[in-house]
C-alpha cells in the first residue's frame, strides 16, 4: 500500500516538475529581475546597475505626462470594448439559432482573429491612407465628401481609427466564446420559458445573461488585460503618432527601453502593468462577488 502511495507521488511529482521548471523560468525569475532593475537607472548596456530606489516610481507618476496620455489612449480601447460586449451578446444568440448558413457566418466572424496581427495593422493602414484610401473612397462614391480626413494624422480622430481596427479583429473571437457558453445552456430551460410565454427578450434577461455570467467575467478580464496591452495595432500604423496622440502605455515601454535607452524606467512600466492587471482582477472579482451575495 505505502509503494502504491509511493509510486502516485512519484508519478505527480515527474508530471508536474516540468510546468513548474517552465513557469519559474519563464515567468517568476523574469518577473523578479524586471521588479530588480526597476529601481536602477540601467541603460541596457552598462555591467554596472545603479540602484537609485523608488525614483523611477515616483517619475512615473508625478513627471510623465505622455505615459498619463498613453493610459488615456488604453483607457479609450477599454470603454469602447466594453461598450460592444452588448452586441457581441446579440450577435453570438443570432449565430446560435437554427438559421440556414449559419456556420458560414460563424466561420467568417472568427476568421479576423486568426489573422496575424501586424498583417491586419498594414491592411488598415492602406485603408485609412489619406492618398487612394478605400475609406475614403468610399465616402465619395456616398457622397459624403465632408467627412473625408485624414484619418490617421487628425490627434482628434486617430486613436477612434485604431480602436476600430481592434473591433474589427477581436470582436469575432469574444462572439465565438459567447457562443460556446449559449451552447452550453440545456434547451431544456429555453423551451420552458418559450412555453411559459416568455419573449426572445425576457429569456436573454432572465436566463441567457445570468447562465453565461462566468464567459462574461472572463470577457471582462480579457478585455482589461488587452486594452492595457495593446501594442502592434498602433505600432505598426502610427507609431504612437502623431506625436504621442496614439501611443499606448505597452508602445511607451517599449520605446521608453529601445528608443531612450532607459530600461530602468521601462522595467518600472512593465510592473505597473503587472500591478494595474492585478488590482482591476481584484476590483473585478470583488464586484462580481458582492453581486452574487459572497
Amino acid at each position: 500500500m505505502n509503494s502504491l502511495k509511493t509510486q502516485k507521488n512519484v508519478l505527480l511529482i515527474t508530471f508536474l516538475f516540468i510546468p513548474v521548471l517552465l513557469l519559474l523560468v519563464f515567468v517568476v525569475y523574469p518577473t523578479l529581475k524586471l521588479l530588480q532593475t526597476s529601481f536602477t537607472s540601467w541603460d541596457g548596456f552598462s555591467e554596472v546597475q545603479q540602484i537609485i530606489g523608488f525614483k523611477n516610481y515616483k517619475d512615473l507618476i508625478f513627471n510623465s505626462k505622455e505615459i498619463w496620455v498613453s493610459l488615456k489612449n488604453n483607457f479609450l480601447y477599454f470603454i469602447i470594448h466594453l461598450g460592444f460586449i452588448p452586441l457581441e451578446i446579440i450577435a453570438a444568440v443570432i449565430l446560435n439559432s437554427k438559421l440556414r448558413g449559419m456556420k458560414f457566418f460563424k466561420s467568417v466572424v472568427f476568421m479576423p482573429y486568426i489573422i496575424n496581427g501586424v498583417a491586419v495593422a498594414y491592411a488598415f493602414s492602406f485603408f485609412f491612407s489619406p492618398v487612394n484610401g478605400a475609406l475614403n473612397e468610399i465616402l465619395k462614391m456616398l457622397s459624403l465628401e465632408g467627412w473625408i480626413q485624414n484619418w490617421l494624422s487628425n490627434p482628434s480622430v486617430v486613436n477612434y481609427s485604431l480602436v476600430s481596427v481592434s473591433l474589427w479583429r477581436y470582436s469575432g473571437f469574444h462572439i465565438v466564446l459567447f457562443l460556446a457558453a449559449l451552447q452550453s445552456i440545456p434547451e431544456d430551460i429555453i423551451e420552458a420559458a418559450v412555453v411559459d410565454g416568455a419573449n426572445a427578450f425576457k429569456r436573454l434577461i432572465f436566463i441567457i445573461l445570468p447562465s453565461i455570467k462566468i464567459v462574461v467575467e472572463l470577457m471582462l478580464f480579457l478585455n482589461l488585460r488587452g486594452a492595457l496591452q495593446v501594442f502592434d495595432i498602433p505600432f505598426v500604423i502610427t507609431q504612437g503618432g502623431p506625436g504621442t496622440a496614439s501611443s499606448t502605455f505597452a508602445l511607451s515601454t517599449i520605446q521608453m527601453a529601445f528608443k531612450y535607452k532607459n530600461f530602468g524606467m521601462a522595467s518600472t512600466m512593465g510592473i505597473s502593468l503587472i500591478m494595474m492587471i492585478v488590482v482591476f482582477n481584484w476590483v473585478q472579482k470583488n464586484i462580481f462577488g458582492l453581486k452574487e451575495g459572497k
